[in-house]
């Protein structure tokens, strides 16, 4: 993958505030913006270019229109950071960013309880609950 094309934060969250304008689903947002944020993410470390993959959440995106998704985006670049090894930009590290109300990623209540124990630390103090799955990639 060409790093210069790889889908950086301010992408992601360009493609979140259209879906949000259009009334989109927020399970739709997190899958077509924030789960193709994380697969470019995973490409770029796989062929080694952890670079260009820590270069991706450089730039704070724009807000989304939608607190929930904005604080995704911190929650995901935060974990990654802490994970991978690099030091989080500082957009990152904000905790302002936090969902209100807790957003429950999947829409199967039986599976809350469940993502409130797995949700890793980055997602959890922002309010965002996601189970183990949600992160796992091909």
């Amino acid at each position: 993958m060409d790093p210069l094309r790889a889908f950086r934060t301010v992408d992601a969250a360009s493609v979140a505030a259209g879906m949000i304008s259009a009334d989109a689903r927020r399970q739709d947002v997190w899958r077509h913006a924030i789960v193709q944020l994380l697969d470019d993410y995973t490409s770029l470390q796989r062929n080694q270019a952890p670079d260009a993959a820590q270069a991706m959440w450089a730039d704070r995106p724009q807000p989304s229109g939608d607190r929930r998704v904005d604080a995704a985006f911190a929650a995901l670049g935060e974990h990654l950071a802490r994970r991978d090894g690099w030091p989080a930009p500082r957009w990152v590290r904000d905790p302002a960013p936090e969902a209100m109300p807790w957003w429950f990623v999947t829409a199967l209540k039986g599976l809350h309880p469940r993502a409130l124990v797995e949700s890793p630390l980055s997602f959890r103090k922002r309010g965002i609950f996601i189970t183990t799955g949600a992160l796992q990639r091909a």
